[in-house]
């Protein structure tokens, strides 16, 4: 599994992590093996939020955090309308019990609301002072977001922004990749298959993924994964609620398209410039 360092933090983090959105509608053992299996792989990288089940995901998920914490590189939301000075520390503290754990080594807020960036940000140096995070990000931030951000707290302090990004959204490299590129922040795509839309032999671009998956003896999905994480320090978590799945996106993880194919689905997948960032 190939990995790199996370943006400011200096942590070493695989390229291919395990997303949980919507996972309380699933099977809790099967989740809980489907994640196990992922960690084995080297998928340390585990995404959570508290909106995920309205916290039934976190709470989901921490038998396997408690019991294999240190091997995790975890991450969790907090909701914009709990994001005040005083919201924000105790909805991680909540998020700290959901899952069993007393840090977190990322804390985002999940999309930018109505209060103010800074008190955001205040409590999140707060936490980071107690202990309670090792860094902080955002999550579905535009440039002019990522900008307020960064001239509230300084460079080096935001660690991500995770975004929305597959091969039929790739808006994102037009001006939010190369904006975290120059500033140092890491870049994690979530949906990276498309939440259910991903492209089908019926169309020119899923016929490329499937052209080169079969020349390659790999997945269309590990190929989709591979052009992701190939645009560098760009980070990806797909969620997989079984074992195969999970073992299949973690084998996108050693795969490196040549450059023949990357321009073949920079072709198949034209990039489509947008006002505003999609919000999930």
């Amino acid at each position: 599994m190939r990995s790199a360092v996370f943006g400011p933090t200096g942590i070493d983090v695989p390229l291919i992590g395990q997303g949980t959105w919507n996972l309380e509608h699933d099977d809790p053992d099967e989740v809980i093996a489907a994640l196990d299996a992922g960690l084995d792989a080297g998928m340390t990288h585990i995404d959570t939020a508290e909106l995920y089940g309205n916290g039934r995901v976190e709470e989901m998920i921490a038998p396997l955090v408690r019991r294999r914490r240190d091997e995790i590189f975890l991450v969790s939301k907090v909701l914009p309308q709990n994001a005040s000075y005083e919201g924000t520390r105790e909805a991680c503290e909540r998020t700290l019990a959901r899952l069993g754990t007393d840090h977190l080594d990322v804390y985002l807020l999940h999309w930018r609301g109505r209060v103010p960036l800074e008190e955001t940000f205040r409590a999140f140096e707060a936490l980071q002072e107690a202990g309670k995070i090792r860094a902080f990000g955002v999550s579905n931030f535009d440039v002019d977001d990522l900008e307020e951000a960064v001239n509230l707290v300084g460079e080096g302090r935001i660690a991500c922004n995770q975004v929305l990004y597959h091969l039929n959204e790739r808006s994102i490299e037009t001006r939010v990749i190369p904006w975290c590129r120059e500033h140092g922040v890491a870049v994690v795509a979530y949906s990276p298959f498309g939440s259910g839309r991903f492209p089908s032999l019926r169309t020119g671009g899923g016929r490329v993924l499937a052209s080169i998956a079969e020349r390659r003896n790999v997945s269309p999905r590990q190929v989709a994964l591979a052009f992701l994480v190939q645009q560098g320090q760009v980070f990806a978590i797909p969620k997989a609620a079984n074992i195969e799945h999970v073992l299949d996106n973690a084998s996108a993880g050693d795969l490196e398209l040549t450059r023949a194919e990357m321009r073949a689905l920079d072709d198949a997948f034209p990039v489509k410039p947008r006002r505003d960032l999609p919000v999930l």
